[in-house]
């Protein structure tokens, strides 16, 4: 009779972001006994692109009062909370998501998301540790003493990412998983029929095997890969700036396509965002997301030849960023400028204190002194603007309004106020990466799928990793709940595969 080896692990998961570590947790609070998590970066530099995100979570509810589960104290911290929320029902969900993805996201995975995207972050509260609470400076806009808040990402971790990245670690050594830093998986291991069985790990000391029962993939895409990015995503994206970790090399995906796992979802697609062009190639740990540029439906944006690329006013930022950090990186010099005047300087949110702007007393002066390679167009597009553009009677930044210029090419459809209350002001901007879209295809159970249709029995992913939700564009706020969502059930999963 053959003995059977104990493997070393019940579980192992490859990376430490949001989704990796609540898939370790999901597995720990399904029964397996021993998990281990794999963090390439040291203990200082732990957290994936989890660290630099804003922490923002869209999900689905039917009323408002339904978020006292994640947020008791709200009303008491912002009156009217529960007044002027707006429900943000799976239907109006699946309407955001097919409207940006252009009807190409994967119906059941998407299914997956959306159902579950409730208690998937009612869980990371309450399991993971994770405080919340109402994303006022993301999502809400003061008008009065009230806030108006834009539809469905109404929440976010305490501390935005930082916070969101701590909590889950707190957690993690709470529930007595082991983490292992300066530690990544080099490869992984198959038994005779293909299972996988463990990891090749690579750590100070060298190469290393890892025995588990199964294998859970979530050390994300490959954004910080400046060779894969010009692969798949093209020029210019390989001089992109990467708005969170070095460490996202597809190191993973690496790994499972080699073993014959199944590419999916769109690979020449990712994530994107205006940011500072003043920011460094890799991410500032010290600012994290502070980075972000999306305040633009309020202003107007030429790029260096002094031209608009745009409609900046097509609907609110949280809907048009990952599409428009990729135009800005197409313009020339991958750089575009933010003009704003005094009419909306306070709606900008306050992520732009992290930049000083150029000021100036007369549109003539603030094109003088910024960086354009036809400053004579420029001044032409802005009184262009100007002439076409609307007065503020009813203008609402709250809400599209309809007030649109007429008879430009682009023409901006909503939020278009002449440029004409001195001072003015300019931020730069240029087209920051955050995730990439194309991943691997998994079935319900987060298990990885194989070129021959069949799931790879050991196998999960979650997180970036999972292809074929995204496409072209993205929803603000729900790359952090695919990933609890795909974590979570991935966890589950890998922690049925124990070898009893």
């Amino acid at each position: 009779m053959e003995r059977t080896v104990m493997p070393d692990y019940d579980v192992v998961v490859v990376g430490a972001g949001n989704a990796a570590l609540a898939a370790a947790n999901s597995a720990k609070e399904n029964g397996a006994k021993k998990v281990l998590v794999l963090e390439k970066a040291n203990r200082k530099e732990r957290g994936g692109n989890t660290f630099f995100s804003g922490g923002l979570f869209r999900i689905a509810f039917n009323d408002p009062h339904e978020l006292k589960a994640m947020v008791p104290n709200a009303g008491d911290i912002i009156p009217g909370f529960y007044e002027d929320v707006l429900p943000y029902t799976k239907e109006d969900m699946w309407s955001d998501l097919l409207r940006v993805t252009h009807n190409k996201t994967d119906r059941e995975l998407s299914t997956i998301l959306i159902d579950n995207s409730f208690e998937a972050i009612k869980w990371a509260h309450e399991v993971g540790g994770i405080p919340m609470e109402p994303a006022s400076t993301l999502s809400g806009i003061k008008v009065g003493n009230r806030i108006k808040w834009q539809k469905g990402a109404i929440i976010r971790a305490e501390h935005e990412g930082v916070g969101l990245s701590t909590n889950w670690f707190k957690t993690t050594e709470k529930n007595s998983i082991e983490i292992r830093y300066e530690t990544a998986a080099d490869d992984l291991i198959r038994d005779k029929k293909g299972a996988v069985r463990g990891v090749i790990i690579k750590g100070p000391d060298g190469l290393d095997e890892v025995t588990a029962s199964a294998v859970v993939l979530g050390c994300g895409g490959f954004e910080a890969n400046a060779q894969w990015r010009s692969q798949y995503l093209a020029p210019p994206w390989d001089h992109a700036k990467v708005r969170g970790t070095a460490h996202n090399q597809g190191d993973g995906l690496r790994m499972a396509l080699a073993m014959g796992a199944l590419p999916w979802g769109q690979w020449s697609g990712r994530h994107s965002t205006p940011i500072s062009n003043e920011w460094p190639d890799f991410a500032d740990r010290g600012r994290t997301d502070k980075s972000n540029r999306l305040s633009y439906p309020y202003g107007v944006m030429i790029n260096r030849n002094g031209l608009r690329f745009c409609d900046e006013g097509e609907d609110v930022g949280l809907y048009t960023y990952a599409k428009y950090g990729g135009e800005i990186l197409r313009q020339p010099g991958s750089l575009a400028w933010q003009i704003f005047d005094q009419k909306t300087i306070h709606l900008l949110e306050p992520r732009y204190s992290t930049s000083e702007p150029i000021q100036a007393d007369t549109l003539e002066e603030l094109v003088d002194l910024l960086d354009l390679d036809n400053k004579t167009q420029a001044i032409k597009t802005l009184k262009t603007f100007n002439e076409s553009a609307c007065d503020e009677e009813n203008f609402d930044p709250t809400l599209k309004d309809g007030l649109s210029t007429t008879n430009l090419t682009p023409n901006k459809t909503n939020w278009a106020l002449r440029l004409d209350k001195p001072p003015f002001v300019a931020y730069s901007a240029t087209g920051g990466i955050t995730f990439t879209f194309g991943g691997l295809k998994v079935d319900e159970n987060a298990q990885v799928i194989g070129t021959d249709w069949r799931p790879i029995p050991g196998l999960y992913c979650c997180g970036e990793m999972v292809g074929g939700l995204f496409h072209f564009n993205y929803p603000g706020g729900t790359g952090l709940v695919s990933g609890a969502v795909f974590g979570r059930i991935a966890g589950r999963s890998a922690a049925s595969q124990t070898v009893k």
